[in-house]
């Protein structure tokens, strides 16, 4: 007897070169992450799995977030390995959490800190893995 898996994913974008972050078994948890790292959009994948296991159709489906964003004051975010000091700058949360990501991943036992520029101040973003 075949059934239908859903599952949620958050995505920057409907192109086929996009940014996906998940997967998630709630739409509530994914738009809920979307909005966290900037993204527009939300996929919903169905998977029809058929008597032996196998997936026998995929669905993708797009939806828009709706509501504007709040206005905010342009912001640029900057990493910082505390331990070998090797830096970069990022326009979205997402890209400056992949770049600590593949250094650490690098680098065994490196600690990256992350800050955030608003205008001509810069200030660290205490405990940005912790945070829900």
């Amino acid at each position: 007897m075949a059934y239908k898996e859903t599952f949620w994913m958050a995505c920057d974008s409907t192109e086929q070169m996009r940014a996906e972050y998940g997967p998630f078994h709630t739409r509530a948890e994914a738009e809920m992450e979307a909005r966290k790292l900037g993204f527009d959009y939300l996929l919903r994948y169905e998977h029809i799995v058929g008597d032996r296991n196998e997936i026998q159709e995929v669905r993708s489906i797009f939806i828009e977030l709706s509501g504007a964003r709040p206005q905010r004051l342009p912001t640029k975010l900057h990493t910082r390995c505390a331990t070998c000091g090797a830096s970069a700058s990022h326009d979205l949360a997402w890209r400056a959490e992949v770049w600590a990501d593949i250094h650490e991943f690098e680098h065994a036992r490196h600690f990256v800190r992350l800050f955030e520029q608003v205008r001509s101040e810069l200030k660290e973003i205490a405990n940005w893995r912790d945070a829900a």
